[in-house]
């Protein structure tokens, strides 16, 4: 260990590690010494918990877990292709078994309940220790308070009006969106004036320099204390005011064409005549969908208020914003996953019903979840290896399931069968599938993700410095601000300056520069992969270091607990006018490849093409309408 890993306190345990250089520790305790891993944490008011019964408290690498994702390899290589468990081994029979316990697995049991009973029986099945999918929750308990974060999908929100089915969804729910301004919490604005900050680091920019009154004073008077050279501090300013028509002499509907079919970078370079440092600053830009500015086309860009259009007189196509669906809770979707629970487990629940207003804070028996007596079972940390019906896709009686559960093969058998899991791993699960239906599933490479939270032991830095949220366009982590989470149930996480407070980091690791979206994609997916949790602290420590440090934060002594949730198969994948060609809907891969199979339906985003909550909702529907219109029952 160097003498700089020493002083950021990478000697220090702030936290059970509970993936270590990609080792699982799978008990508590004993197992942990017997690796060699590090004691638990110590510091000031942080008392670490340790708790398999409880996984949204486990601290280190979470998201897609490492026993979680083990067997992937084994599966794309055809270990299962012929059914690993003998059929008189299996013993468990099921009207449904969704496998995918994600917003979309979960509703598609809700669902199927709801319209043939409450007689029938369900089981969802999901490989990580979690259900929620990357509706993830984290925890931090520190001396008497707990921190709630959220360590994936964050907000119900949407460009396309939300269908009647996911409506009634949310209504069944008891989630009113309509709430949210009622809810934010602004005290970071009102009560300590905070604002956002911009810091740029001496390996981008030449220097460490932090620049504050980002998005407060005008940008004039902004851009001109940064490092950046003249040139391109003149162009932000003149992009970021009124601009002129940089593509004169073309109708509005050449100019339209033109934009969706150029990327943004392309046209702040070629048409703005931006200065590339300019594209240096904005590298770390991301649209919906991650997308970066050299993937992202113009014309998205103008959607969405990017600089450099408003001169072009064009009127953009409005995206759909329905004002109530910009709601989020204090651990994002997955409250909205938690009261699917209640709903199709609530003996998981010691008080029922539950609303918006109870779920932040109640008390959940993942215990509960996979009782036998459950009409609805909810089986985690057991991942499905193999798929397979029983007869052909036209006449098949029913279909096998083999999943691993504590390092051993076992089967459950289905009726029917919604796979609400990651599209692009069913032709390997699924290897009967026609292979024009495999092709297109094969599409679909997931956008890689990384939700991180660190807690530290109080933010007097940045009440120093001014700011709330400090934008870091040439670090790792592009922004590092303060979580205040909202004001549902009650829950309150800004205290004084001097209390500890959780910090929330997002990352896009899919890498700028490379052809096209799913390169960059799989290069994302591959760097996260291959980065231990030590590799993430180190990055963390020293961000924080970098831009805190001035203000009198101590890498060392202040930071209590760090999340990682990385998600290399992360939000599904959506098409473009710059990286996608035009095609009929029906001609799309993700249509083609959600087709039914014989007693196999399909659901999850990756089979809406779109990474939103309604979309999970909508497609979870379709896929147990269609097995309802094969029985006859619609």
């Amino acid at each position: 260990m160097t003498n700089e890993e020493q002083k950021l306190g990478m000697g220090c345990s702030i936290t059970r590690r509970d993936f270590m250089n990609g080792v699982a520790v799978t008990g508590v305790g004993l197992a942990a010494n017997s690796l060699g891993l590090p004691a638990l944490a110590a510091g000031a008011d942080y008392q670490p918990v340790v708790s398999p019964a409880y996984p949204p408290l486990n601290t280190g690498l979470r998201g897609n877990l490492v026993p979680a994702i083990a067997d992937f390899p084994d599966i794309q290589a055809g270990k299962y292709k012929a059914f690993p468990v003998a059929n008189d081994a299996i013993t468990e029979e099921y009207d449904l078994v969704v496998v995918g316990g994600g917003i979309s697995g979960l509703s598609a049991a809700l669902f199927y309940q709801r319209g043939l009973g409450p007689e029938q029986k369900i089981l969802v099945i999901d490989n990580n220790d979690d259900f929620g999918g990357h509706a993830k929750r984290n925890e931090f308990k520190i001396g008497d308070k707990t921190f709630i974060s959220y360590g994936g999908t964050m907000g119900i929100a949407t460009p396309f009006p939300y269908s009647y089915m996911a409506k009634s969804v949310l209504q069944e729910l008891g989630i009113k969106v309509s709430r949210s301004s009622e809810l934010t919490n602004h005290i970071l604005e009102t009560k300590y004036k905070l604002g956002t900050g911009l810091f740029f680091d001496k390996e981008t920019f030449g220097e460490d320099r932090m620049v504050l009154g980002y998005g407060r004073r005008g940008m004039s008077d902004f851009f001109t204390k940064t490092p950046l050279n003249p040139k391109a501090q003149a162009d932000l300013i003149r992009i970021n005011g009124k601009n002129p028509d940089y593509m004169p002499g073309m109708t509005e509907a050449q100019k339209v064409e033109k934009l969706k079919r150029m990327s943004y970078k392309d046209f702040l370079a070629n048409y703005a005549k931006v200065d590339p440092q300019v594209m240096v600053f904005m590298k770390n830009t991301s649209g919906r969908n991650n997308k970066f500015i050299d993937t992202m086309p113009a014309y998205e860009a103008g959607t969405h208020g990017s600089a450099g259009f408003n001169g072009l007189g064009l009127k953009f196509e409005e995206q759909y914003s329905e004002g109530s669906f910009t709601f989020h809770f204090p651990d994002g979707n997955a409250s909205v996953a938690r009261l699917l629970i209640s709903k199709i487990v609530p003996t998981a629940f010691a008080q029922q019903p539950q609303n918006m207003d109870t779920i932040v804070n109640a008390k959940l028996d993942y215990s509960a979840l996979d009782k036998a007596d459950n009409p609805i079972r909810v089986r985690l940390s057991a991942p499905v290896v193999r798929v397979m019906l029983e007869g052909t896709a036209e006449k098949s009686t029913g279909v096998k399931i083999a999943y691993n559960k504590d390092g051993k093969l076992q089967a459950v058998r289905a009726k029917w069968v919604v796979m609400a899991c990651y599209n692009r791993l069913l032709p390997d699960l699924i290897p009967e599938l026609p292979i024009v239906q495999k092709k297109a599933l094969l599409n679909n490479v997931k956008v890689p993700m990384m939700y991180t939270n660190v807690v530290i032991k109080n933010w007097t830095s940045f009440q120093k410095l001014g700011v709330s949220r400090v934008t870091c366009p040439g670090m790792y982590y592009p922004s590092i601000g303060i979580d205040t989470g909202n004001l549902v149930g009650g829950y309150q996480a800004v205290g004084d300056p001097t209390e500890p407070i959780n910090i929330h980091l997002n990352k896009s690791p899919n890498h700028p520069g490379l052809p096209n979206r799913k390169d960059q994609n799989l290069a994302g997916q591959k760097e996260l992969l291959t980065m231990t949790f030590s590799d993430h602290e180190l990055i963390i420590r020293k961000q924080f270091q970098r831009v805190l440090g001035p203000a009198g934060f101590n890498a060392a002594d202040d930071i209590l607990a760090i999340t990682v949730n990385r998600w290399p198969y992360g939000y599904a994948y959506t098409y473009d006018t710059l990286n996608d060609p035009d095609m009929p809907e029906e001609q799309r891969p993700h249509v083609i490849g959600r087709a039914r199979f014989g007693r196999i339906t399909i659901a999850n985003t990756d089979s809406g093409a779109a990474a939103f909550t309604n979309t999970a909702m909508d497609e979870a529907n379709r896929a147990v309408e269609e097995i309802w219109l094969t029985q006859g029952l619609r």
